[in-house]
């Protein structure tokens, strides 16, 4: 993919079905991408971090139970998690975990379980209830979504107030993503999309890629999603996850960190 993403990748039947709406919640922001292994879940944390650094109450709430990791990456032993609410076990609110260092809240998944991705409708309809319900009590929620387009990520990416597409330069990268454009706003024309460019050796190529992809969106989907932010390719970010903390704490002056406070800053200003 050099030019653009070829729209007949995604060009079937419309999508199926999504559960009846529970609304949407302005301060929750699903960070979403097509594939996996674009750095959602680090995003995800990091923001989260950023936001409580700022003051802000903030939520972290992994959406990924079949392949749950931000226990994992935040060095976290829940003893409770989105498990127990989906087996009826627990109010959503009792599967919250604090962060007893970085100031925020987690709900974590379950690994491995798969038990969201199969979970019938109504009982989605319902944990979208209760999120919308527990983010009344929060200045963000940071939504980490699981990988791909199927109905589970469309649903939780529907309560969102904000979508954050997580692409890289990887033509694979860009084609997932514009799928998941490509969904949400049959969907919702009025989403509110923005696209993140992660891992790329300069912003001149964080530039190039976000226009390859706007190009798309605007010749084939008629909508114009603005670059959230771009994150510089950075070893640093990799030690941070093998250290199980936070890059903004364990390497806040490099180069990917930075690049995080300034997505943060359009992130937070009106549009």
């Amino acid at each position: 993919m050099s030019n653009a993403v070829p729209p007949s990748s995604y060009s079937g039947t419309p999508p199926a079905r999504l559960p009846h709406a529970v609304g949407q919640a302005t301060n929750i922001i699903a960070v979403a991408s097509g594939k996996g292994g674009v750095g959602k879940t680090w995003l995800s944390v990091t923001l989260t971090h950023a936001l409580a650094r700022m003051g802000r109450r903030t939520l972290l709430f992994d959406g990924d139970l079949g392949l749950a990791n931000i226990d994992v990456q935040l060095g976290l032993m829940p003893k409770r998690d989105l498990g127990g609410f989906i087996e009826g076990k627990l109010l959503l609110e009792q599967a919250i975990t604090p962060h007893p260092e970085f100031g925020f809240d987690v709900i974590a998944g379950r690994s491995g379980s798969g038990n969201l991705a199969m979970l019938p409708p109504q009982r989605l309809v319902g944990l979208g209830d209760e999120l919308l319900k527990l983010a009344r009590g929060y200045d963000r929620v940071i939504l980490d979504l699981g990988a791909g387009i199927d109905r589970t990520v469309r649903t939780l990416s529907s309560w969102a107030g904000t979508s954050l597409v997580v692409a890289t330069a990887d033509p694979t990268s860009l084609t997932d993503a514009y799928a998941f454009i490509k969904l949400t706003a049959q969907a919702d024309p009025k989403a509110d999309i923005r696209i993140v460019v992660n891992m790329v050796d300069s912003v001149s190529e964080g530039q190039r890629t976000y226009q390859t992809l706007l190009k798309a969106c605007q010749g084939f989907l008629k909508v114009s999603p603005p670059l959230a932010g771009i994150i510089r390719r950075d070893r640093k970010v990799a030690d941070a996850i093998r250290h199980q903390t936070s890059l903004l704490t364990r390497s806040p002056n490099c180069e990917a960190a930075r690049d995080i406070e300034k997505l943060l800053e359009n992130l937070l200003e009106p549009q």
